[in-house]
């Protein structure tokens, strides 16, 4: 089991986030988010909703298509 803190002003959007994933987490005001990581996939997860607050538009909208190009690529359709 691993332990990370985040302290940004959406930790409480990405509290409620990853507490709909049944990802175990604490938020206490003026504290910093607490989440525990049990396994990969759920590393993941906390990776994907944590960088959805903390990228920039651009940075979201180059990864999707990054993501489109390796899933067409695949398909052999690009």
């Amino acid at each position: 089991m691993n332990m990370f803190e985040i302290q940004c002003s959406e930790r409480w959007q990405v509290y409620r986030r990853l507490q709909e994933l049944d990802i175990h987490c604490l938020c206490s005001s003026y504290k910093p988010l607490k989440v525990e990581i049990n396994g990969a996939i759920e590393a993941s997860q906390i990776w994907s909703v944590t960088r959805q607050f903390t990228a920039s538009r651009q940075e979201l909208v180059e990864w999707m298509e990054s993501c489109w190009k390796c899933k067409g690529r695949k398909r052999g359709s690009f």
